[in-house]
């Protein structure tokens, strides 16, 4: 192979012809040609011979993998899979409390009186164990026995699990009555984004609570974590007996997390106590009566019912409600509600009037009667109650303190039975 003769080397100044210079004198010490400014140049050195190599090597160059990368863990993607959380959960107030007291602290005593009172009652149930630590939530309780109201006010959770990729989680708060949790006395908050530490500061209310409910009934109250792509997680619970909570109190609770194992003990109490357990899992419904003597007339109100039975595949129903004077008056004597869509705890808040003289009416009875809609198929019996003079118990009290206080709205909570049920709708 041939190689051609590279060009000159650039410069500044033009090539000059090589036989016009003269020879140099030899250099010495004395005397110095006074036309030379400079050293000599160097002289180029001739260029490199051409490399040869082959096809194989061509395609070898720069084709080296380099060192070899580690291969990712799940755990880099999953975060929850580490033995503990990203975010270490913040100290728990159970032991800053006691911090104080030993600083000499003036509440000290009341601090410990509280605390003993609490450990007593199961309030603090959380593990001192790091890796069973689920967090704490923070909520109070309001028995209101005259309207028959139950308030949980959720405030607020700290240090949760973290539960998502992304070291966070998504919590919500739901509660259920124990035993016999349903759909029918489940309440719920609202989901908060991205959070381990979520405010809610939102309340919820158990309409038709009872102060013989106060004494049977656990309230249990769960964080959970939503998942939209899949099936919301469940990170820990706690759980209140209401027979320690005081009517008109409201009592502050700030409790640890934790996975209680899920037993049936709960269901063979409710066997045990037979038909008021049957009677109770129908539901329940708050009636208003009020006998107006210058108009001669009895109006009903029906307001609202609670915890009533599921009827539908969905686990809910779609209730309304009937109402009959007997003896039988005619069209005057029948009314029915509007229909309440997808729920177990409808309210109606609707008033239906009877006219009637006050003696006579203490011959009648009032047949209330609850009842799930099916389009197309005939309605579901979920319920009754009759009121009247061979009424017993509360709905008896009910129908006399009608007639003996005119002009005076009285409203009462009745359980729905399965008597009275007719055979047609």
């Amino acid at each position: 192979m041939s190689v051609s003769k590279p060009p000159p080397p650039h410069s500044h100044f033009p090539p000059s012809n090589p036989s016009s210079h003269l020879p140099l004198p030899p250099s010495s010490s004395s005397s110095t040609p006074p036309f030379a400014v400079g050293p000599p140049s160097p002289a180029v050195p001739p260029p490199p011979s051409p490399v040869k190599i082959s096809m194989q090597e061509h395609f070898a160059i720069n084709v080296c993998p380099g060192p070899i990368l580690p291969i990712p863990q799940i755990s880099d993607f999953f975060p929850r899979f580490h033995d503990y959380p990203i975010a270490p959960p913040p100290p728990r107030e159970k032991k800053v409390l006691k911090d104080k007291d030993k600083d000499g602290d003036g509440n000290g005593e009341k601090d410990r009186k509280r605390d003993r009172e609490q450990d007593e009652n199961g309030e603090f149930a959380d593990s001192d164990d790091d890796d069973t630590y689920l967090g704490t939530l923070e909520f109070n309780l309001l028995f209101d026995q005259e309207n028959n109201c139950l308030h949980c006010t959720i405030h607020k959770a700290k240090g949760l699990k973290a539960m998502d990729s992304n070291g966070l989680a998504d919590p919500y708060v739901k509660l259920h009555l124990l035993p016999g949790a349903s759909k029918a006395n489940k309440l719920r908050t609202k989901t908060l984004k991205n959070t381990l530490n979520p405010v809610w500061n939102e309340t919820l209310i158990y309409h038709g609570i009872t102060a013989a409910d106060m004494t049977t009934k656990t309230l249990r109250l769960c964080v959970c974590d939503m998942d939209r792509l899949g099936r919301n997680e469940f990170i820990g619970e706690v759980r209140v007996a209401l027979k320690k909570l005081k009517e008109g109190e409201s009592k502050k609770y700030y409790m640890g997390l934790e996975r209680i194992a899920q037993t049936r003990e709960g269901n063979s109490q409710a066997v045990d106590h037979g038909a008021p357990v049957a009677e109770e899992e129908r539901g329940r419904i708050l009636v208003s009566l009020l006998y107006i003597t210058e108009k001669s007339s009895l109006i009903v109100g029906i307001i609202r019912c609670a915890h009533l039975a599921a009827m539908d595949s969905n686990g809910y129903s779609d209730p309304f409600v009937k109402i009959v004077l007997q003896p039988n008056m005619g069209k005057k004597s029948k009314y029915k509600t509007s229909v309440k869509k997808k729920t177990l705890n409808p309210e109606f808040n609707e008033e239906f009037t009877y006219e009637v003289p006050h003696d006579q009416l203490a011959k009648k009875t009032l047949e209330i009667s609850v009842w799930d809609y099916d389009l197309g198929m005939s309605n579901d019996f979920i319920g009754g109650v009759e009121l009247g003079v061979n009424a017993k118990g509360e709905r008896l009290k009910h129908w006399f303190e009608c007639l003996k206080y005119k002009g005076k709205k009285v409203e009462y909570w009745h359980t729905l039975t399965q008597q009275g049920a007719p055979c047609s709708d």
